[in-house]
C-alpha cells in the first residue's frame, strides 16, 4: 500500500511537466525563445510561477529541456521516414525531405532549433541534436557504400557535410526577416545537392 500513493505521485508529477513542456513548446513556436519566458509559460500552462520553478531550477535549464523535447520529436520523425525506406538514395532523399519540409512548414521553431542565440546549456542540446542527424546520415552513406550503392568515401565526412549543407542552405528561408517561398524549390534543390555530394544515383 505505501507504494501506490508514490507511483501515484510522481505520475501526477511527470505529467505536470509534459504539460509544462507542451506549452512552452508553443510559445518557442509563436515567437522562439524570448516568447518562452517562465511567467508565459505559467500563464499559458494555467499554473503559478512557483510551479515552474518546481520542475525546472532555472530558465536556462527550462529552455534546454524546452529543446530537448522539441528537437527529439522532429529526429524521431526524420528517423522514422528513412526508416520506411530502401536504398541509400531513397534513405537520403528522405532524411532531406522530411527534415527540411517540416522545418519549412515550422518556420519559428525550426530557426530557434538550428540557428537563434542561444545560451551554453541550450547550445549543448543544439550539438547533441546535430549529431543524432550525423550518426543518421553516416549510417545510410556506410550502408551505401557497402550495398555498392554509393563510391567509396569518408562517411562520418560526407555525413557532416550533408547536415551541414541542409542547416546552412534552410537559414535564409527560415530566417524571421527573411522573405517567404514555397517550400518545393528550396527543397528539390537541397535534395539534388545531397544526393550529388555523396555520389547517389538519383530517380
Amino acid at each position: 500500500m505505501a507504494y501506490r500513493p508514490t507511483a501515484r505521485t510522481e505520475e501526477t508529477r511527470l505529467a505536470h511537466r509534459e504539460r509544462l513542456l507542451d506549452a512552452a513548446r508553443q510559445l518557442l513556436a509563436e515567437g522562439g525563445y524570448p516568447a518562452a519566458g517562465v511567467s508565459a509559460l505559467a500563464r499559458r500552462a494555467g499554473v503559478a510561477t512557483g510551479s515552474v520553478h518546481h520542475h525546472f531550477a532555472s530558465r536556462q535549464e527550462l529552455l534546454a529541456a524546452v529543446f530537448r523535447h522539441v528537437a527529439g520529436h522532429e529526429l524521431s520523425a526524420v528517423r522514422g521516414a528513412v526508416q520506411t525506406r530502401s536504398g541509400s538514395a531513397e534513405q537520403l532523399r528522405a532524411l532531406v525531405e522530411v527534415f527540411s519540409y517540416r522545418a519549412l512548414n515550422s518556420p519559428r521553431t525550426a530557426w530557434a532549433l538550428l540557428a537563434e542565440p542561444v545560451d551554453p546549456l541550450v547550445e549543448e542540446e543544439r550539438l547533441s541534436y546535430r549529431r543524432g542527424y550525423h550518426l543518421l546520415a553516416e549510417t545510410v552513406v556506410v550502408a551505401g557504400i557497402s550495398a555498392g550503392e554509393l563510391p567509396r568515401q569518408n562517411a562520418q565526412l560526407s555525413a557532416a557535410a550533408v547536415i551541414g549543407a541542409i542547416g546552412e542552405a534552410l537559414l535564409g528561408p527560415l530566417s524571421p526577416v527573411g522573405a517567404r517561398t514555397g517550400p518545393e524549390p528550396v527543397v528539390e534543390s537541397i535534395t539534388a545537392l545531397c544526393l550529388r555530394a555523396v555520389g547517389a544515383r538519383s530517380s
